[in-house]
């Protein structure tokens, strides 16, 4: 989905680029704040999967472009370490005024190490997330190692990182060192997730055991098996998603009481936005996803319409049977429903080529446990015939569409 676009100033003056990710029914649990890694910015991939799935699961996330960085205002010559620390409580304070305080930051990389600084100053603020993160910040001069001898001798110099140029200053590698995170981590007082991989090559596994081990309980470990250093399998991101979502219920308190979805007054809301077609389905109580095939250029990430439609015939097939083997008080133990669509032709069409000659075909097979003799089961296999999604789907349907005004 599409993230709102939002600008805000920092306490220097420059004006940010940010993006906030909303949930479809605009009422998120809780608002984040992510930090991306060093010399990214909001729209590097990694970031705006993640976050758009943190939105899926009801929390709203708003990533930032640091100071001169992506379309942020400002030169990156002149940021710092304790700039990004200082850009992210300045991000905070603006979510703070104009929606609500974030109660988790999470931070990727160096932004892993600067939300661990910044959450220090945030009393607002329950739980930490770290994702491949440095346990001293200085370790990112392991990137541009070969140039350091350079800056320290001409106060500055300019580097390659990621394939792109960047003017390095002394001040940046001094602010650097006088950062390590050990020695208040003890302090930090928040519900910690550390997230990394055994095989991330730019900042080794090791890092992760160091700010573990500093850090008093709740503290969590996951490892991100197989994941590289910048996350660039989306598989990856979507799971870091959903694990940070599962881990935040039991670490960031939710005072307000949840209400039902907002569907404008419909049963069912759907909203697709952005390049792909994930799409989100809301109705009043719950929140699901559908998708498309990679093969066809969707995400995957959830079932497809075709698949929807058979699981609404599959599971109202299901509760029919259950609720009719209740009022007979007969011993049903399961049901399981499988389903296939096809197009076939119509046997007795005289021009199958045509389209109006094939029919949608769904074919429905029922497997029925307990002991229930046969006049039972099939007693069953004709109320299945009678479940309601079916019979909606044997009437004449009339779609009425018009535009939202």
């Amino acid at each position: 989905m599409n993230p709102k676009r939002l600008k805000f100033k920092n306490r220097n003056g420059f004006e940010l680029a940010a993006h906030l990710y909303l949930p479809a029914d605009q009422k998120p649990h809780f608002f984040a704040l992510f930090a991306h890694c060093f010399t990214c910015s909001k729209n590097f991939s990694a970031v705006t999967r993640v976050c758009a799935a943190l939105s899926q699961n009801g929390i709203a996330t708003l990533s930032f472009d640091f100071t001169g960085l992506g379309m942020s205002q400002g030169e990156f010559e002149e940021s710092s370490f304790s700039g990004n620390v200082s850009d992210l409580i300045d991000a905070t304070n603006f979510l703070a005024e104009e929606y609500k305080s974030p109660k988790m930051l999470i931070g990727h990389s160096l932004g892993g190490a600067a939300v661990l600084y910044a959450a220090a100053e945030m009393p607002e603020v329950k739980a930490v997330v770290t994702i491949g993160a440095p346990a001293y910040p200085g370790h990112v001069q392991n990137l541009f190692s070969e140039s350091v001898a350079e800056i320290e001798k001409n106060g500055k110099a300019k580097v390659n990182i990621g394939g792109r140029p960047f003017t390095i200053s002394k001040s940046f590698l001094d602010d650097l060192e006088q950062k390590p995170l050990d020695t208040f981590l003890k302090k930090l007082r928040k519900s910690l997730l550390v997230m990394h991989s055994p095989q991330d090559e730019i900042v080794e596994v090791s890092n992760a055991a160091e700010i573990y081990n500093a850090a008093l309980h709740p503290k969590s470990f996951i490892s991100l098996d197989g994941a590289d250093h910048l996350i660039s399998n989306p598989k990856d991101s979507e799971y870091i998603a959903e694990v940070i979502g599962s881990w935040s219920q039991r670490y960031v308190i939710v005072e307000e009481e949840k209400e039902p979805n907002d569907t404008r007054g419909n049963q069912v809301f759907v909203r697709l936005s952005g390049e792909k077609y994930t799409t989100e389905v809301m109705t009043p109580n719950h929140h699901l996803i559908a998708d498309e095939p990679t093969d066809v250029g969707g995400a995957d990430l959830g079932p497809n319409p075709y698949d929807l439609l058979m699981a609404s015939l599959g599971s109202c097939t299901a509760m029919t049977l259950k609720m009719y083997a209740e009022r007979k008080k007969w011993p049903l133990e399961q049901v399981s429903v499988f389903l296939n669509h096809e197009k076939v032709h119509l046997a007795d069409s005289e021009n199958p080529e045509e389209s109006s000659a094939k029919v949608s075909q769904f074919t429905r097979i029922i497997e029925i446990e307990g002991e229930l003799d046969s006049v039972q089961r099939q007693r069953l296999l004709e109320i299945s015939n009678k479940c309601p999604v079916h019979k909606t789907l044997q009437e004449e349907i009339v779609i009425q569409t018009m535009l939202a005004k």
